[in-house]
């Protein structure tokens, strides 16, 4: 674990990148608390409005995200995040302002909602396409989980310190510290030496449509597999704001500290599970894909049927360990089987469906939540989980496709871009090399 942490971190590039990206999203953390509790505190305790709030900061990925990843494959992707990132960290500031003033209002904090994820919905597909781009297609899977690390590292330390801070400094404080987060990784990006980058040709404008794309993933069983797997696990199993609460609540009648130590605890079991994945010497696998999100199912519903509040808690530890590795392990399979000259549009159709679940399962883990107890809401979002696992690894096994499958890993072989081209780039060979055996 010690030597590929070390061998990653030795990429300047990337490390200037991490490190920019775990202070802001510790930052961002922090913001997700202090909006929650600016609009609780404008309306009155309006859970609706809490709703509202978060609902228009998902809507722009699910109407725009799939043309954020045209624009990660037509434009430099670092010069669009030097963009992306800067817009956020303006949010940030205007919202500090005005909490701090007393101006805000509750349209005022929908509107710039709405903004920040019109920001992400570019942001999103191109900061993941760039990983592949500063650590080289033999790094991918291990830079994958260490960035999934320093973003589950700053989902624990996040809430802790906005809680401080709006006990001691107010509401406005936390939005202007996280709008400071942002130099972190604007100075991060600015650093970057173009030069040391594994930069992809860009491909022609007629050449970056979405539909083409969206006909390249339909085609491909090796993008199919974890697109359709990371997407019922996501819709279905991962509802753990949800339903966490509501165990908490309901079944085990504990206050809001209980609540918070049972978040930590499947948040510090993500935390293991990236770093195990970040860790690995051997590529991602359809093995490991379908293994972990099938445990996940199980351990989910086993969490389900939990007595008592302490084997509930101890059990999330695990569960979040096999959600971070189904994730993860996804993400970067979609990464390397993808052409580079689509690695953006593939990207973002890969955020759309497992960002895009979230607005439908979460309703439907309620409702069962509401009728037939928050029990089966787990119980069945893990049945649905390791079913949909089972199914996927059937219909899209490596027979239906025209690519390579060697030692139980998927590889991608000589893809065609749009309109029957080979990319020019050396990088499937070296893949290919990288995944016959350990890095």
């Amino acid at each position: 674990m010690v030597d590929t942490f070390r061998a990653l971190l030795s990429i300047r590039n990337f490390r200037l990148f991490l490190i920019g990206q775990l202070v802001s999203n510790t930052g961002t953390w922090m913001q997700r608390v202090a909006q929650d509790w600016l609009v609780l505190q404008l309306t009155h305790n309006s859970g609706t409005a809490v709703g509202i709030t978060t609902g228009l900061q998902f809507l722009p990925q699910l109407l725009f995200g799939l043309w954020g990843g045209v624009i990660a494959d037509r434009y430099p992707k670092r010069r669009l995040l030097l963009i992306t990132q800067g817009v956020m960290g303006v949010q940030a500031l205007v919202l500090g302002v005005l909490t701090v003033t007393g101006t805000a209002h509750v349209y005022h904090v929908y509107a710039l909602a709405f903004l920040l994820g019109l920001a992400a919905a570019a942001d999103s597909p191109a900061r993941q396409a760039f990983i592949h781009e500063m650590v080289g297609p033999a790094h991918v899977p291990n830079a994958v989980g260490l960035n999934s690390a320093q973003f589950n590292g700053a989902r624990i330390i996040g809430p802790a310190i906005a809680g401080l801070l709006i006990a001691s400094l107010g509401t406005g404080s936390v939005f202007l510290v996280n709008a400071a987060s942002y130099v972190a990784v604007l100075a991060g990006l600015l650093a970057i030496r173009p030069a040391e980058l594994h930069a992809m040709p860009r491909p022609a404008r007629a050449d970056s449509r979405l539909r083409d794309a969206l006909r390249y993933v339909r085609e491909q069983p090796e993008l199919l597999l974890p697109i359709t797997v990371v997407g019922f696990v996501g819709t279905f199993g991962l509802n753990f704001t949800v339903t966490i609460s509501l165990m908490a609540k309901q079944e085990f009648a504990s206050d809001a500290a209980a609540f918070g130590y049972l978040s930590t605890a499947f948040a510090v079991g993500a935390l293991l599970g990236a770093l195990g994945t970040a860790a690995r010497r051997t590529p991602p696998s359809r093995r490991r894909l379908v293994g972990a999100a099938v445990l996940f199912g199980l351990l989910e519903i086993a969490v389900g049927l939990m007595p008592t509040y302490w084997t509930f808690l101890a059990l999330l530890v695990p569960t979040g360990v096999f959600a971070l590795t189904v994730t993860t392990t996804a993400n970067a399979m979609t990464q390397i089987n993808s052409d580079p000259l689509m690695r953006g549009r593939v990207m973002s159709i890969y955020l759309l469906v497992f960002l895009g679940g979230t607005p439908i399962g979460s309703p439907l883990v309620g409702w069962v939540a509401d009728n037939l107890g928050v029990r089966w809401s787990l119980i069945l979002g893990g049945l649905i989980s390791a079913l949909a696992a089972m199914a996927a690894a059937l219909v899209f096994s490596p027979a239906r496709g025209r690519k390579a499958f060697a030692v139980g890993v998927l590889v991608p072989a000589r893809v065609r871009a749009s309109g029957g081209r080979r990319p020019a780039t050396q990088e499937f060979e070296d893949l290919e090399q990288a995944c016959a055996k350990p890095a």
